[in-house]
């Protein structure tokens, strides 16, 4: 895998020829829209195949794969145009094998709503060793707020892809709330209700494991938070489940800050199962433009954590959308926009914007004016930052990577994690043709 970054006067053609590969499929491997519409600094994924098979009459997707001894998953991920399903016609040519060599085994982790469409969630499960599925919310007695999960649990499982039950700090009335997790936490009763509640919903609904997303918890109920997460643990365990926690991207135990002071890197490290670090949200919607997840920032939080959770048990996160700040930015009245990647590189075309990159954050960039006159500037991820990223996870000897939010395709996101290592697949044993 090599990645291309467009310069004044390139076509697509120009590109497939010059990297000696079918403009075909660095279309269908870069989820290029409109091929004779290149933005200058756009990056693509550049792929190279080194073992192929052609369809013959009567093969089918299942028939293939054993033949071969890959999984079928791995088919679908080397063949993103199939969308993960089985169709296949003769004389179709599929990729079993790229040149690149594999530089490591990882988890990858990615959050979904239940609405998410059915094809991108197709299209994206091969890829994915879990799904966290967003999620369920409680009240003060410990009951949980339902969500409709049975149908993306189902299509999970179809892929071998572990579901991931989500447990927010959502009320009813659907908002984050530490009054209400303080409540929780501090009143026996609800707490091992909701303990018992979760275990049972795991059980009933098929879910592998619960991920604890409770955010802003106010600082006095650091230790009752820790001590939530170790019973709910035992509970999980014994059940054949597991406890996730997701932690805020903190650099140092006592970093102040709500989002922070609860958060006990160690202690949650040690009571939980696995640890995901949501580093992301530098670049936020209401604060001022920069790059939603710098990897010199992202690399601070990484190496406290090493500091405070064994390696094995951290993901680490990476954004899969983009924001667009109107400017001037004015803090308390401005509002980013967000957008998914490939509609941030369409805007910089249309616009005939130049993309830039970062060199420090590791992130591209561009600004643009619209119809109105108005300037804005843009931050989004592209195939360099997801390697950048990636690279951060294997050198650091991370768990794997867990992906905000999967709801838009992003094909350079999968094609440069396909290309870079094998995915740590659960389920693939038992999978048949979906």
């Amino acid at each position: 895998m090599t990645i291309y970054v467009v310069k004044p006067g390139d076509t697509i053609y120009s590109i497939a020829n010059e990297n000696r590969i079918n403009v075909d499929r660095l279309i269908s491997d870069n989820g290029i829209e409109d091929p004779d519409m290149l933005t200058i600094g756009q990056s693509l994924v550049i792929l190279r195949p080194s073992v192929v098979y052609t369809v013959r009459e009567g093969d089918t997707l299942l028939d293939i794969a054993a033949k071969l001894g890959v999984s079928l998953n791995s088919i679908y991920r080397n063949n993103p145009s199939l969308g993960g399903m089985p169709d296949i016609v003769p004389g179709q040519i599929l990729i079993i094998e790229y040149d690149t060599p594999k530089r490591g085994r990882i988890s990858i982790n990615g959050y979904a709503y239940p609405y998410i469409d059915r094809a991108v969630l197709r299209k994206t499960l091969p890829y994915l060793t879990y799904l966290a599925i967003f999620g369920y919310g409680m009240t003060q007695s410990g009951e949980l707020i339902p969500t409709d999960d049975d149908e993306i649990i189902n299509i999970a499982r179809l892929y071998g892809t572990s579901p991931v039950m989500l447990l927010s700090s959502l009320g009813e009335g659907g908002t984050f709330s530490n009054e209400l997790v303080s409540a929780v936490l501090n009143n026996e009763t609800a707490r091992n209700n909701l303990i018992n509640n979760v275990v049972n919903t795991l059980v009933t609904k098929r879910y592998d494991a619960v991920d604890v997303d409770f955010e802003y918890i106010l600082a006095g109920d650091r230790e009752a938070y820790i001590e939530f997460i170790d019973d709910l643990r035992e509970a999980a365990n014994e059940r054949g489940k597991r406890v996730f926690v997701s932690l805020a991207p903190k650099t140092s135990a006592d970093q102040p800050g709500l989002l922070y002071e609860a958060h006990d890197y160690e202690a949650l490290g040690e009571a939980a199962d696995r640890a995901l670090l949501m580093t992301y949200e530098w670049g936020y919607t209401y604060g001022p433009p920069q790059a939603i997840a710098p990897i010199d920032q992202v690399s601070r939080v990484v190496e406290y954590a090493k500091t405070e959770i064994p390696q094995n048990k951290i993901f680490m996160g990476m954004p899969n959308y983009a924001y667009d700040w109107q400017l001037p930015f004015v803090q308390g009245e401005s509002a980013a926009t967000a957008l998914s990647n490939v509609a941030a590189v369409t805007l910089a075309g249309d616009a005939n914007s130049e993309i830039m990159f970062d060199e420090v954050a590791q992130t591209p960039y561009f600004f643009y004016n619209d119809e109105e006159g108005n300037r804005h500037e843009v931050w989004f991820e592209d195939a360099r930052s997801v390697l950048a990223k990636l690279n951060l996870v294997l050198d650091e000897g991370l768990s794997g990577a867990s992906v905000w939010q999967i709801m838009r395709y992003f094909p350079a996101m999968w094609s440069v994690i396909n290309s870079n290592v094998d995915i740590v697949r659960t389920g693939d044993e038992g999978l048949t043709n979906t």
